[in-house]
């Protein structure tokens, strides 16, 4: 990794990446695109079971089945970080913020790995602790 710092998706931003969706602003997108080249483009693996709960419910739709997207995503460099016992534990442990457990794990994720979190959550944006985050939509 040299001197890149590990980016961080979360799940919408990974999703919006992929698609080439507009609401990934030009910063992000050109942020993201370069991690990737410099092998440090990561995502928590929880964002894949958000993806692939959605895609059950109906709330979004895919070209192809979840897990082939996924094996794509990899081949093609993206790093896929495992939720751990260190994240599950310090995903409890992060105060004044909302209970969603996937947003919980993703942060802890980008905490410990000392990544930058690509996100356009508003709460996740707004929240007081120390993370470095970059607006989604920029």
């Amino acid at each position: 990794m040299g001197g890149w710092a590990l980016i961080l998706l979360d799940t919408h931003a990974l999703i919006w990446l992929d698609q080439d969706d507009p609401m990934l602003g030009l910063v992000a997108r050109q942020r993201a695109d370069a991690a990737l080249k410099a092998h440090c483009l990561a995502v928590s693996a929880i964002c894949f079971w958000e993806i692939a709960m959605l895609v059950a419910k109906g709330r979004i739709v895919m070209d192809l089945p979840p897990l082939v997207w996924r094996q794509d995503l990899l081949r093609s460099d993206l790093i896929e970080i495992p939720v751990d016992g260190e994240i599950g534990i310090m995903a409890v442990h992060l105060e004044h913020l909302h209970s969603d457990p996937a947003d919980r794990i993703i942060m802890a994720t980008a905490l410990l790995q000392r990544a930058i979190l690509v996100t356009a959550d508003q709460r996740i944006l707004e929240w007081p602790g120390k993370l470095d985050r970059l607006d989604a939509r920029l």
